[in-house]
């Protein structure tokens, strides 16, 4: 005998889920928000199983207004998007020479990611050294101090070294 097990977790009124609750996708990424009829209706988030979220006011099952937030923290902007900016500068060769057609990249290198020092943060023109405080050339020479703000955002969201370089960073 199998069990159905049922993606809600909710109140049930007059057999329609009602009030707040939890929905699991069958691809696995879950809405947490309110319900109305059996349908999605006033503010909820879809987390998605990759890290994003959604956030937003349903009307009805239908979204009418929303934020999605990447897993890095990055918010969508539906005008004037511009993902490259001092926010977020990872993708920097894409914005110089264009997107490279059926072909994706890791890093500005769109052979290999840069080799850097153990426990350094990767920031895409070179790395940044919590042991010195300062940023560094990809070959190891000082090359500036970043911000407070700056310095914050690099912990957060750069690749972090795993030692396999051949440079160490100069204090």
């Amino acid at each position: 005998m199998a069990f159905y097990k049922s993606p809600f977790k909710a109140t049930v009124v007059n057999g329609r889920i009602e009030g707040a609750g939890r929905y699991t996708f069958p691809d696995g990424n879950v809405y947490i928000g309110d319900f109305k009829d059996g349908q999605f209706h006033g503010h909820g988030t879809i987390h998605f199983k990759h890290g994003g979220l959604y956030d937003a006011e349903w009307e009805n099952g239908v979204a009418v207004q929303g934020t999605y937030t990447f897993k890095d923290g990055l918010e969508y902007e539906p005008e004037d998007w511009d993902y490259c900016t001092d926010k977020d500068r990872r993708f920097f060769s894409e914005r110089v020479n264009g997107f490279p057609p059926g072909d994706t990249q890791l890093t500005n290198d769109a052979n290999r990611a840069p080799s850097i020092p153990k426990g350094t943060f990767d920031i895409g023109d070179g790395y940044y050294s919590e042991a010195t405080g300062r940023i560094h050339t990809y070959d190891g020479q000082p090359s500036r101090q970043p911000s407070d703000e700056e310095r914050e955002w690099i912990v957060r969201h750069c690749r972090i070294g795993d030692g396999a370089a051949t440079s160490q960073p100069s204090p």
